[in-house]
């Protein structure tokens, strides 16, 4: 029974020390994987940064493009000056990285080397691009979708998820996406606009009810699709196409800020 009894207590005393030392490896591994998240963060910023404080638009897409990336990298800034996760570091990440994006359409445009090639947004490449021009009509709105950038679709977003659904890439009259990105709702009308501009498009391979769904989207990144609207500039309206009334589609929410 004595030896029975110190069998077991110097059984409990190694599964004790195992214990302890299995969970201060472990402690140890997430703290590495937590410095390698915002080291990588950190590199994306840097990069963005660079680039917004060096290059300026040439006209009113370019000028558009470089104002998102601007404002994606205040909130890859702020969020990763924060970061105690790394779920949350991969969110710093992923806004530095569609900031990249914004300046690669805006460096594009005004005819200059985009630079190496990015990696792909969360969920980028299910939500599919823009194909062909379209217009439609919606609640007494005129929405413009082209695979192009021009004077009259101004407003770019590289594709990816605003708010648990699928935004394709592309260039567009408004940013139609933007109430859904500031809110993180969508208005009940939207399903119904994006069946009408997008049904049929050979780049976009789910409709209006998939969109409501949420299919198409790429994966959960919690709050990803939101991080744009962090540590912006909410300032003036002037470049969102008229919409500053909030009609329609928007459901009276007040686009009074600037992009």
């Amino acid at each position: 029974m004595e030896l029975l009894l110190i069998l077991l207590v110097l059984g409990g005393g190694a599964a004790y020390f195992t214990s302890r030392s299995n969970k201060k490896k472990e402690e140890e591994r997430e703290a590495a994987r937590l410095e390698d998240a915002r080291a990588d963060a950190r590199r994306w910023i840097e990069r963005l940064g660079s680039q917004v404080l060096t290059i300026s638009g040439t006209d009113a897409a370019s000028t558009q493009a470089i104002a998102d990336a601007s404002e994606r990298y205040n909130a890859a800034s702020s969020a990763i000056s924060t970061a105690d996760t790394t779920k949350q570091a991969e969110l710093a990440r992923e806004s530095a990285l569609e900031g990249m994006h914004y300046m690669n359409a805006a460096r594009d445009i005004m005819g200059m080397t985009p630079g190496p090639e990015l990696p792909p947004l969360e969920g980028q490449r299910k939500a599919g691009k823009v194909t062909e021009r379209r217009t439609i009509e919606h609640d007494g709105q005129t929405i413009t979708a082209s695979p192009d950038a021009s004077d009259e679709t101004p407003n770019y977003y590289p594709g990816g998820t605003v708010a648990g659904r699928p935004v394709p890439a592309g260039w567009y009259s408004t940013a139609w996406w933007a109430p859904a990105m500031m809110t993180g709702m969508w208005a009940a009308s939207s399903m119904f606009m994006f069946s009408a501009m997008f049904a049929g498009m050979s780049g976009v391979n789910y409709g209006g009810e998939e969109f409501a769904s949420g299919a198409g989207e790429g994966g959960d990144m919690g709050d990803a699709g939101d991080m744009g609207d962090a540590g912006g500039d909410m300032g003036g309206g002037e470049d969102m196409g008229g919409m500053e009334d909030g009609g329609g589609l928007f459901d009276g929410f007040d686009l009074g800020f600037d992009f």
